[in-house]
């Protein structure tokens, strides 16, 4: 236990330092394509004469495809110097997005968002296991709190910049600005980071599907894959539409959208690295069980507001995010725990696709559930999300519970 301790409040060495620093500017782009198409929602729906099934259909492409792509590659992900494979699908994933700039309609906005995911979708994965590679279980806590500073940094800056510049220049600009700003990060990973190879050395499997197969039929990781895909479920189905419920059940104005996110973003960016100093100090699961408390509570508040100030939407979304947050950083510390070096590589990916394809079923469920009459009409049924998140949140504590025994009594660092 004095070890533990001692552990989690070790200061980081510079390169350390440097690498989280990286990887969050990394993260950044990634959540921000991905979140941007919740705030544009409101505008993009419209421009391009969609519904809500067809928005909610590119959504779940980007998420659908990146599940695919994830199951794919998990074989080779324990094969490669991990900077490697992080410069092959950080390209692929610029490249899309730069696709989705480009779209003319909704058609080639969809192909382009499944090209995106199907890059994109891995780089998490590989990022989680860079991070698992370079830093023990102890301190994961911190180290997964500032990698949610990417989420706020995105809601402080890239949402609020990406509405200006679709306001001033059309949906399309922030798609353009996020490739813009991915080129500063693949320069530093190129000239910067140090090949990350130790876990080569521990390959014992031959072939890719050998890999892929044995990584598959280890009990917990089975466990553990099906708590991450109920986990992103409940996310991914309240995400896509806030920005329409926002706007048109809670009577805030679309001008006042990047007020929102800009405050929430910044009160984020505490709550992050606050959550994870406690998740190191006082457990993992016990800040879970909190944030999955939080998360209900305020879903349940949340999706039964009427026409509200914009004061109570920030206070409402803000601690929401206190409940998001104290659920997404143990977890993420949990799972890092559970793979053995050697095919560390391989569950992040299995994980990530088990997330995304979840993800991307929770959207095309939500677009079913939700109605919109007109494109100015009130979104109804979103309680209905509500009370879906929260039946989803039970059951990822009850499989918590049971991951982090397993943890405990077989820890892998």
């Amino acid at each position: 236990m004095r070890h533990a301790a001692a552990l989690a409040s070790t200061p980081f060495t510079k390169y350390q330092k440097f690498i989280i620093a990286l990887l969050v500017f990394l993260q950044f782009t990634i959540i921000l394509d991905f979140m941007i198409l919740s705030p544009l929602g409101a505008i993009l729906m419209p421009a391009l004469d969609v519904t809500t099934a067809q928005f909610g259909a590119v959504v779940s492409g980007y998420a659908i495809s990146a599940a695919l792509s994830g199951f794919l590659t998990a074989g080779f992900a324990d094969k490669y110097d991990r900077k490697k494979l992080l410069l092959f699908f950080y390209g692929g994933f610029v490249l899309g997005t730069l696709f989705c700039g480009l779209a003319p309609n909704f058609e080639l906005l969809l192909a382009a968002r499944i090209v995106t995911g199907l890059f994109g979708g891995v780089i998490g994965s590989i990022v989680f296991a860079i991070l698992t590679d370079l830093f023990p279980l102890q301190q994961r806590g911190r180290v997964m709190g500032f990698l949610q500073t990417a989420f706020a940094a995105s809601q402080v800056l890239g949402l609020p910049a990406g509405l200006y510049f679709s306001t001033l220049w059309g949906w399309h600009a922030p798609f353009l600005m996020i490739v813009l700003v991915s080129l500063f990060a693949g320069f530093f990973i190129l000239y910067y980071m140090k090949p990350i190879t130790g876990h080569l050395a521990l390959q014992t499997d031959k072939k890719a599907y050998q890999h892929l197969l044995h990584t598959l039929i280890v009990p917990r990781y089975l466990l553990a894959f099906t708590a991450t895909a109920f986990l992103s479920i409940g996310g991914y189905m309240m995400m896509p539409f806030a920005s329409a419920f926002t706007v048109n059940n809670l009577g805030i104005a679309q001008e006042k959208l990047p007020i929102i996110y800009l405050i929430t973003g910044v009160a984020s960016i505490f709550i992050g690295p606050l959550v994870g100093k406690a998740s190191d100090r006082f457990g993992k699961y016990p800040m879970f069980i909190f944030g999955s408390l939080l998360s209900m509570v305020m879903v349940i508040y949340y999706s039964h507001l009427g026409v509200s100030s914009l004061t109570t939407v920030i206070i409402v979304n803000t601690a929401m995010f206190v409940g998001i947050f104290s659920r997404m950083i143990p977890s993420q510390a949990l799972m890092s725990a559970i793979p053995s070096a050697a095919n560390r590589g391989a569950f992040m990916s299995v994980g990530a696709s088990m997330q995304q394809l979840a993800g991307g079923v929770g959207s095309l469920i939500a677009g079913a559930i939700v109605v919109q009459e007109s494109k100015s009409a009130p979104i109804q049924h979103f309680e209905v999300i509500g009370y879906v998140m929260c039946g989803l949140t039970l059951t990822t504590l009850f499989m918590m519970y049971f991951i982090n025994r397993s943890i405990q009594e077989s820890p892998s660092v």
